[in-house]
């Protein structure tokens, strides 16, 4: 789009489309950073397992990452569509210049904390004395990155939001491609194994910052990075976190899930179960980014809609990304359910893991079925400004409900692994439901 003026003219389900197949597509290719690594991993001769186990525990500390990357970018950028609704480019730029500020203290903070206490924080996350080596190499490297993705990530939902999600897309691609080229380089090749997965990571990461930067400080931009708007103003900062407190707790809560699971599956299995939950979430991630990606791309028609005043608009909007978002994640599921082997064995040529995961798969991954109603209603609240609402159902599937189940369904009945892998389901589809009631009442209010 050249401008942003089409959000409030242009047919609401070509324009979500239009806006929202490039985001997805993104999200997908952006899932490939973690997937590809831990296909690549997987296959290491001899190690192979033990490599992916030990990549499964860096995971929720990558995830804690990317989670301060959503609470300045997504949170910038939800409050910056609403201002340019309002044909307020201005306050749109500060914001976009104090998210900017924030992505960098965050990515120095984080750097720091986890480089001195990242063998306990990994012995805590479920790692074994088996598979600390891997986990330790692997994070080490990542670390020295963490400001190429926080800038990547969350500065590219700005250029989500102004309309130009190819662009968007083509930041992710750019990295993704690059990482799947020099994975196999840098892990056979150059016999680095896990650390030259995390090195090709950080590599691909940097050159997708790089794109990112220079198109919000270019002519393109409708809004543009500028060194005054850098100076952190309390008032600016407390708006662009009271919104993306939402998904930095979705995020943050799924760091705690992960450690939760994979300390779990330790515990009552062995390291072919936390080498498995690796796989799991993997799969979880593969259904649930394009759920998000179609919900971001809907975002900047919501968001712009609902700060031009066009009630009708925003109604239609969510109408399309909640058939679009359900229809996929029951079909996906359906997949699964189907053919769990073929999923697993993306990961694995071992037998035992193959084994041991067809039926937990098929398990584990059921809830998801509902998911799609989740994720619209949750970020159609995000894009309405309603921050309070949203970080409730933020906290309400992962911390109140499935926190406290995997601690206490493994002990019902002895259930153990299994009771653990109940827990997942279980809270999806009381969540969803809980999400679709709550969105049902609250947005005949918002939506007069």
């Amino acid at each position: 789009m050249a401008n942003n003026s089409s959000l409030g003219t242009a047919p609401v389900t070509k324009l979500i489309l239009k806006l929202a197949i490039p985001t997805v597509l993104a999200q997908l290719v952006n899932l490939l950073y973690n997937i590809v690594d831990r296909i690549y991993v997987g296959r290491i001769p001899e190690i192979g397992s033990l490599s992916l186990a030990g990549l499964g525990v860096t995971f929720p500390i990558i995830l804690l990452v990317s989670a301060f990357a959503m609470l300045a970018g997504m949170g910038g950028a939800s409050r910056a569509a609403v201002s340019m609704g309002a044909k307020d480019n201005d306050t749109a730029e500060k914001i976009l210049g104090n998210s900017t500020m924030l992505l960098i203290i965050f990515s120095v903070v984080l750097s720091v904390v986890f480089f001195f206490t990242k063998d306990y924080i990994l012995l805590r996350f479920g790692a074994s004395p088996s598979t600390l080596r891997y986990a330790s190499e692997y994070i080490t490297i990542y670390l020295c990155g963490t400001i190429f993705v926080q800038l990547a990530l969350g500065l590219n939902m700005f250029i989500t939001n102004q309309g130009f999600t190819k662009t968007s897309m083509l930041t992710v691609c750019i990295g993704a491609v690059l990482n799947i080229v020099l994975d196999p380089i840098f892990i056979y090749g150059l016999g680095m194994n896990v650390k030259g997965a995390a090195l090709a990571t950080i590599i691909s990461q940097a050159v997708s910052c790089l794109w990112v930067v220079k198109f919000l400080s270019g002519k393109k931009s409708i809004i543009k990075i500028k060194l005054k708007n850098l100076l952190l103003k309390k008032d600016i900062v407390v708006s662009i976190i009271s919104l993306g407190i939402s998904p930095f707790i979705m995020q943050a809560t799924e760091c705690l899930i992960q450690l939760t699971f994979n300390n779990g599956m330790l515990k009552y299995g062995d390291d072919a179960y936390v080498a498995l939950m690796s796989i799991l979430f993997s799969l979880m991630q593969l259904i649930w980014m394009p759920l998000q990606g179609f919900s971001q791309g809907a975002q900047p028609v919501i968001g712009y809609n609902y700060g031009a005043g066009q009630t009708d608009r925003v109604k239609k909007a969510f109408k399309v990304q909640f058939t679009v978002n359900l229809t996929f994640s029951i079909v996906a599921i359906g997949m699964v359910e189907l053919f769990p082997k073929l999923f697993i064995g993306l990961f694995t040529n071992d037998p035992n893991l193959i084994s041991i995961g067809t039926n937990t798969t098929r398990l584990f991954l059921a809830g998801m079925a509902v998911m799609g109603a989740q994720s619209a209603c949750q970020q159609t609240f995000l894009a309405l400004g309603e921050a309070k609402v949203s970080m409730f159902l933020a906290c309400l599937r992962k911390v109140i409900l499935l926190f406290p189940l995997a601690l206490i369904l493994p002990h019902v009945a002895n259930l153990g692994v299994w009771g653990l892998l109940m827990a997942e389901p279980i809270s999806d589809v009381i969540a969803a439901v809980c999400t679709t009631v709550m969105f049902y009442f609250r947005s005949k209010t918002l939506l007069k």
